[in-house]
């Protein structure tokens, strides 16, 4: 049998690897949360936050139950919290390595059904994870109830091969549905990342299964011991910060909000819908008549621009911000199924699921009936809700807007551009009240007028 720190733990090597492990999640928890503070993501309650977090919890769960369930440390006393089934079984099965691989399988599923059968997956995020999951909590209440382990938590030849042979399986089933859908263009790379991340995973896996399978099958070998378990707790912690580095789920969360904000205020420009309304030497200014179609005047640009200030002021300024990235899903061909897809999702995400960051105020009918669509390229997806929109727009916010401070700043500019032109780019403002850099200003001349939000 090994012995002294090869036994015990404790050695140099075993120190070092903790700290590799320590600072490779360091730098993962650098990775998820310093983005959020620095622009200030907006938080929601969709897959695209909980996923990335769960994915956060269980590498922290499978690097700290391999220090506690390899004999990395060295302690001078038997603790109850060292119980050998509670790290190796439960912690680093279930919660660790099962969870990390059900969050990227569940990113595939979802990417499956969206781009693949063009509509919401059938299963929500957070049933589908648990069923993913379900293999490991069966295989760690068998371990349980049959007590393979003994004092320094090896289980031996019969039970290491099943668990490599688990390992193994949660790949496959990614690889599967990667190549599912190998065939469909991306915009973001996100097939690239999966490929990336099936590499990563098989290759940690074997390195890790090669490793695990020694650690336990080779207790008398000192030396191979110490290497073995050195290999995992590295290998673990390489895993976690590449695997999460490597997002598929959200990709215009790191393509607009985090890396290229100002290259991309909006999806549209992301995907290359070229803007609209814009305003250019040989095309005739036409003055803005308050008793036209209110769909007509929304296709001036320095009127939507004025107004979408307005809203901004009113607490209002999800209604037209939803018009505005309607109308440019508009735009998209209908033979462009991906990018229909890709902006259609980034609609619903933002507007229509119930606690969106600017969630507008559409009937239940017609909330349900995007979103249990069978067709995420149909050309009439939002016309209900626009109507819906587009009518509260009419009954209060445009009313108020001509006897604003805002429509009159409108007229003064107009009339002096009657002559020539500007390309000058909209404000498309994301914040909404006391958040808006603008709102001291726009308060201070609009104290007169009256602003009453659509309800």
């Amino acid at each position: 049998m090994a012995s002294g720190c090869a036994k015990r733990g404790g050695c140099p090597s075993d120190y070092v690897a903790v700290s590799i492990a320590a600072i490779c999640f360091l730098v993962l928890l650098s990775r998820s949360v310093l983005p959020c503070l620095i622009h200030k993501a907006p938080r929601n309650n969709s897959s695209s936050f909980w996923i990335p977090v769960i994915q956060v919890f269980s590498s922290f769960n499978l690097l700290f139950s391999t220090m506690m369930s390899i004999n990395l440390l060295q302690f001078k006393t038997k603790h109850w919290w060292q119980y050998c089934y509670l790290w190796s079984v439960w912690v680093e099965g279930p919660l660790g390595f099962g969870l990390l691989m059900s969050c990227r399988i569940t990113q595939a599923f979802q990417l499956y059904f969206i781009f693949v059968k063009k509509r919401l997956p059938p299963v929500k995020s957070y049933v589908f994870l648990p069923l993913v999951l379900l293999p490991w909590i069966f295989g760690a209440a068998i371990f349980q109830a049959k007590r393979p382990l003994d004092s320094q938590c090896h289980m031996g030849l019969e039970w290491t091969l099943p668990v490599a042979g688990l390992n193994a399986l949660y790949v496959l089933a990614l690889l599967a549905f990667t190549r599912a859908i190998r065939h469909v263009e991306f915009r973001f790379d996100e097939l690239r990342d999966l490929w990336k991340g099936i590499l990563v995973s098989a290759t940690s896996v074997a390195l890790w299964v090669t490793s695990f399978v020694l650690n336990e099958i080779h207790t008398d070998t000192s030396w191979l011991q110490v290497t073995s378990r050195f290999v995992l707790l590295v290998t673990g912690g390489i895993l976690v910060i590449v695997f999460f580095s490597i997002s598929s789920h959200q990709p215009l969360l790191s393509q607009i909000s985090f890396k290229n904000r100002q290259e991309f205020p909006r999806m549209g420009l992301a995907l290359g819908i070229h803007d609209s309304g814009l305003l250019f030497r040989k095309e005739e200014v036409r003055p803005v008549d308050p008793n036209e179609p209110l769909d007509k005047l929304l296709l001036n640009k320095r009127f939507r621009k004025s107004l979408m200030e307005f809203a901004d002021s009113c607490y209002a300024g999800e209604t037209l911000h939803f018009c505005e990235e309607v109308y440019e899903h508009s735009k998209i061909p209908e033979g462009d199924s991906i990018r229909r897809i890709y902006m259609a999702r980034h609609i619903m995400e933002k507007f229509i699921v119930a606690g969106a960051e600017m969630e507008v105020n559409v009937s239940h009918k017609t909330r349900q009936e995007i979103l249990t669509t069978q067709d995420l390229t149909h050309l009439d997806l939002f016309k209900n809700a626009l109507n819906e929109v587009m009518q509260l727009i009419k009954m209060n916010l445009v009313r108020d807007y001509w006897s604003s401070i805002f429509f009159i700043k409108f007229k003064e500019e107009e009339a002096m551009d009657k002559e020539g032109w500007s390309l000058s780019p909209p404000r498309m403002s994301l914040v909404q009240g006391s958040d808006d850099p603008f709102y001291q200003e726009h308060m201070s001349k609009s104290s007169t007028s009256r602003c009453s939000s659509p309800s």
